[in-house]
């Protein structure tokens, strides 16, 4: 495996895994709730619409969990890769930046999702402006519990 890869994750290089546990559980409860309001609430009528798309209700409920650890491996790389140096300057400004860029990293998956299956034009421009500003949030989170002074010295230390 490429040493570099392991040193990015690896304990190693002045991480504070305190701030890392609590910046990844509170980034968490936020991307869950904020994707419980979005998915569930505001773009409800949308997926209504669209229903043929999109699993039954109970067919949805027995695959909830994978969708939770789906959030949860997310998450978890996403705060790992802010803390471990690559946080765009560290901070609630460069979390938010962070974000931002992962927000947009997820407008490209949305497009190819849109190409390759019939949504409609509103779920793709949702999806997007959604999560550019989910992944802002969240990154503001990350960064104002894992502040610049307790970030690595070097992405690859």
């Amino acid at each position: 495996m490429d040493r570099q890869f392991l040193t990015i994750v690896s304990t190693k290089g002045g991480m504070n895994w305190k701030k890392f546990f609590f910046a990844f559980i509170a980034a968490f409860v936020f991307v869950f709730i904020y994707e419980f309001i979005f998915h569930g609430k505001i773009m409800h009528s949308s997926y209504t619409e669209t229903s043929t798309l999109w699993r039954s209700e109970a067919d949805f409920n027995s695959h909830f969990p994978l969708l939770v650890l789906g959030q949860l491996v997310f998450v978890f790389f996403f705060t790992m890769i802010f803390v471990r140096g690559f946080g765009s300057g560290g901070g609630t400004g460069g979390g938010t930046r962070f974000g931002i860029l992962i927000g947009l990293l997820g407008v490209g998956a949305n497009l190819i999702q849109y190409a390759v299956q019939p949504l409609t034009t509103t779920i793709l421009i949702a999806w997007c402006v959604g999560g550019i500003i989910e992944f802002a949030i969240a990154g503001a989170i990350v960064g104002a519990i894992y502040k610049p002074g307790t970030l690595s010295t070097s992405p690859m230390s």
